[in-house]
């Protein structure tokens, strides 16, 4: 399914910038503490982007499943590639994020 691609290539934008505004938000914190309060909140923003993406596949997923049944096979292959890549990558966003704390 082409949507879940396109949300998969989202989501893992939305990772990436996580990280980068927490690194940002490190880079700026003795220098400019309130631009790096707002960098740090656009990152948390950013995280809550991607549970949202996240959770519209699921929905995706699960109403495919209620219509069509059960996904091809390779779709869903290629699909828990990509959720392990996103929460490794999500989990190195959240370290940068706790960094900040």
């Amino acid at each position: 399914m082409k949507i879940i691609k396109k949300l998969s290539e989202r989501i893992e934008e939305e990772i990436e910038d996580a990280r980068t505004y927490a690194m940002l938000a490190l880079e700026t914190r003795d220098d400019h503490p309130d631009l790096s309060r707002v960098l740090y909140t656009i990152s948390q923003q950013e995280m809550e982007h991607m549970r949202m993406l996240h959770d519209a596949v699921v929905n995706v997923i699960a109403e495919y499943r209620r219509v069509n049944g059960e996904p091809p096979e390779k779709m869903m292959a290629v699909y828990d590639y990509l959720h392990e890549k996103h929460i490794e990558d999500a989990a190195e966003a959240r370290i940068v994020q706790g960094m900040y704390k």
